[in-house]
């Protein structure tokens, strides 16, 4: 999450305790807890609501895909696949064995 491990999370806990004392810190923790289930609902909602503006066509969409990075993944992705088959299509074009290939007097 975020690149934090174990440990930071230890040291972060141990300055929480230390900066606001025991006494405060589950209250804190509480409001931290609401205000994180505010956002996402917020961010559900927000989702929902630009998938019904956009009509059925973009009912799968989800806003990662709206990342640059991701939609470039995605399109090189797509790329590489397209070369993988026409390299397939070029392979199965091969003439059988003994079959003489096609010759234009005119063309060469």
């Amino acid at each position: 999450m975020f690149g934090v491990g174990l440990p930071e999370m230890a040291v972060i806990a141990f300055v929480a305790v230390l900066v606001f004392g025991p006494d405060r810190l589950p209250g804190l923790a509480q409001q931290a807890g609401q205000l994180l289930r505010k956002a996402r609902t917020m961010a559900n909602s927000a989702r929902d609501e630009l998938r019904s503006e956009l009509g059925p066509e973009f009912a799968d969409l989800e806003l990662r895909d709206l990342d640059p990075r991701t939609i470039v993944r995605k399109h090189i992705i797509e790329a590489m696949e397209e070369d993988e088959a026409s390299e397939r299509r070029r392979r199965d074009r091969r003439l059988p064995d003994g079959q003489v290939p096609p010759y234009d007097v005119e063309a060469t």
